[in-house]
């Protein structure tokens, strides 16, 4: 018996216009995910989808030499169980973004990084909190920034994106959004680190130090530069088995920040972005330059506009900070899979893995 045209006509245009990727989600609708059919289908290299993930925990002066075995240990450990926690839900079929908020939401819980736990303190002794997410299949995007009492910035960040016509949201604003969502709060609190409010006191004395040098005199910095310093914001990039691209960075900011500063991981297009045609970025490092160069966004436009491979752009952005005066590094990944990780410090905690291979976790420059 001859197929039914119109039914081949319907299937046709179901499927046009998809990419590779997003074509098995659209077959398993028709051939059951388990049965012999789908097992032929996905033996097949064209349909076989192709997801990759990424994450780091921050750059800087992160040298062997200072670091002990069992410190060592802890930022393996805790890396590589973020890093897989947002894997196997892309392996299993999952979303980019739930991969992405789920694995970041890990690392803030963990006071080995300066997001959440371990938010460094501001010059008046609190933490303050910022954190964005952005869904490369629609551009949509949320944020959020000066948080005092949120456990996860990271959850409420998406919340903005989906349950609020806004993609920035900051202070006791987001915290009141935060409520009417049901998102968790904690006192201040919760955040305290005794290694977080010793940088702080530490960095207090620099400073008054400077401040009562003699004027032709060069102090020792003139401000917190980034290089000195071991940032630990932390963010993730994910491709998902349907073509998705995301992308989300979380942050306690810069110990013994002032007057409100808000750095560039909350900011779109400087410090996350993710777009299904290019890539998806989270930057890590001293905010205000990758601000001024909206490095994130200029990445992706390499991508588009010049035809640079994913490391080409990394690079070229990463050259671009270290010109400006300015240190840090990102992590990406591009449509088709690639990862690239570029810093100009001595040092930045990453992993990364691609579909079917083992995870690689990375701390210092060589």
């Amino acid at each position: 018996m001859k197929p039914d045209k119109s039914r081949r006509g319907f299937i046709r245009d179901a499927l046009k216009g998809l990419s590779v990727a997003a074509l098995v989600p659209q077959l398993y609708s028709i051939v059951p995910a388990h049965s012999p059919a789908s097992r032929s289908l996905l033996s097949t290299k064209l349909v076989q989808p192709k997801i990759g993930f990424a994450i780091h925990g921050g750059a800087g002066t992160i040298l062997k030499s200072e670091m002990s075995a069992e410190r060592e240990r802890e930022y393996r450990a805790k890396l590589t169980e973020a890093l897989m926690t947002g894997y196997n839900i892309l392996k299993k079929g999952g979303a980019g973004l739930d991969a992405v908020e789920a694995t970041i939401r890990m690392m803030e819980d963990s006071p080995l990084f300066n997001a959440g736990k371990g938010a460094v303190f501001t010059n008046a002794g609190t933490n303050e909190l910022d954190a964005s997410i952005m869904d490369g299949s629609t551009l949509k995007a949320g944020a959020v920034a000066s948080l005092k009492h949120i456990k996860n910035p990271i959850s409420l960040a998406r919340l903005v994106m989906e349950k609020s016509r806004h993609v920035m949201m900051v202070g006791e604003g987001a915290e009141t959004f935060a409520k009417q969502q049901g998102i968790e709060l904690v006192p201040q609190s919760y955040f305290y680190t005794e290694s977080r409010w010793k940088a702080l006191q530490r960095e207090k004395a620099l400073e008054e130090k400077n401040n009562k040098a003699p004027k032709e005199k060069k102090p020792e910095r003139q401000h917190a530069t980034f290089i000195d310093h071991a940032y630990g914001t932390v963010g993730a990039v994910a491709l998902d088995q349907a073509g998705n691209i995301a992308a989300g960075t979380s942050t306690g900011g810069m110990t013994n920040k002032k007057w409100g500063r808000v750095g560039d991981s909350p900011i779109i297009g400087a410090g996350t972005y993710a777009n299904n045609l290019t890539c998806g970025v989270s930057a890590t490092g001293d905010g205000e330059y990758f601000i001024r160069l909206a490095v994130a966004h200029d990445l992706s436009n390499m991508l588009e506009y010049k035809g640079l491979s994913l490391k080409e752009a990394a690079d070229a952005v990463i050259e671009k900070v270290g010109k400006l005066g300015g240190g840090g590094g990102l992590i990406a990944i591009d449509k088709a899979g690639n990862i690239a990780m570029s810093f100009n410090t001595a040092g930045m905690y990453r992993g990364r893995i691609g579909a079917n291979e083992q995870p690689i976790i990375e701390i210092y420059k060589d």
